[in-house]
């Protein structure tokens, strides 16, 4: 597959852009992409994993990002990154964070464990849809199926309608069931599309339990990504720090904002991290963060920043600069 160099994207050398103190650390975690997967109109067919079967939201996901790519179906968000890592697929879409219950935990920890950088997000507005046989009314379902992330943001629609919720691996799936079973007191959460699909009746529309509803979608590639300078820009990053407090102050200190911070339960120490903690030897409950801030890596603020967070950190890592999603659904 040849792929084409963005027009608006120059190529520094690294040397040029970046202090040498921070060039080796940054060289083996964001150097330049060459290749521009985002002029996907350029590209004879990308192909995009995602976590489900037709009609999920991890495939409207990847069709938003680039309408013209090929889906490939995943069972689990893991197999979804692995298909990246072992050549299988151009890029991954995994949800990451959702605007009424919050952070996907997990994906968290499996932009840990794997090595894929984040190039991009894609932000979905998600009308969650309750489906049942085209016989069945309401009053008929006793159980539902869907996601646990579905079922958790129509919580409140779920309880006022005294069902048994039922997880499944994916809102498609869940919808498939419904179909296979033939069971009237069945129902499931899941998209219009999913419906249409799997010849289901819509019940209700926007069964979710706020009506804005949204999911933050991250890009994953196998090689990093530096956005155009013309562009706003967002990097990721995860680091283990010794006080979080003077950690966080260098992005006040450098005006650079923090639009999103999350913590997970630190099982052990990265192979590369240095130092050790000096405040607090309990390893019970230390965390790894990650934040994203509103800045590229090539502009000086942010690699003071960075700079700063390795001499307080005993570990950083960049999981990825890319442009700022325009947010429009």
């Amino acid at each position: 597959m040849m792929l084409s160099q963005s027009a608006s994207t120059k190529i520094p050398v690294l040397s040029q852009i970046y202090s040498p103190k921070l060039t080796n650390f940054i060289s083996a975690t964001i150097m330049p992409r060459h290749h521009d997967l985002q002029n996907h109109h350029i590209i004879s067919k990308l192909r995009i994993a995602y976590q489900g079967v037709p009609g999920a939201y991890g495939e409207a996901a990847a069709l938003k990002a680039y309408p013209n790519c090929e889906t490939l179906q995943c069972q689990h968000f893991q197999d979804a990154i692995q298909a990246v890592e072992r050549g299988w697929a151009e890029e991954a879409v995994i949800p990451i964070e959702n605007s009424i219950v919050g952070s996907v935990h997990t994906n968290y920890d499996l932009l840990l464990r794997h090595t894929l950088h984040v190039v991009g997000e894609t932000h979905l507005f998600v009308d969650h849809c309750l489906l049942a046989l085209p016989a069945a009314a309401k009053h008929h379902l006793t159980s539902v199926f869907s996601h646990p992330q579905a079922l958790l943001q129509c919580q409140m629609s779920l309880n006022m309608l005294g069902v048994a919720a039922i997880p499944t691996h994916n809102t498609g799936v869940a919808a498939q069931i419904v179909a296979s079973r033939g069971v009237q007191e069945n129902g499931a959460i899941a998209s219009a599309r999913a419906a249409q699909l799997y010849g289901l009746n819509i019940l209700d529309h926007k069964f979710q339990d706020r009506s804005n509803n949204i999911t933050r979608f991250l890009k994953l590639a196998r090689e990093p990504l530096l956005p155009a300078t013309n562009t706003r820009s967002k990097t990721s990053i995860s680091f283990i720090p010794d006080e979080l407090h003077k950690a966080l102050s260098v992005f006040a200190q450098t005006g650079i904002h923090i639009s999103k911070i999350e913590s997970r339960p630190l099982q052990k120490l990265p192979p590369n991290a240095v130092n050790g903690f000096k405040h607090g030897s309990n390893m019970n409950f230390k965390y790894v963060y990650f934040i994203d801030f509103e800045a590229s890596v090539i502009e000086p603020r942010a690699q003071y920043a960075l700079e700063r967070l390795q001499k307080l950190a005993i570990y950083v890592r960049v999981l990825g600069c890319y442009p700022m999603s325009a947010a429009t659904w």
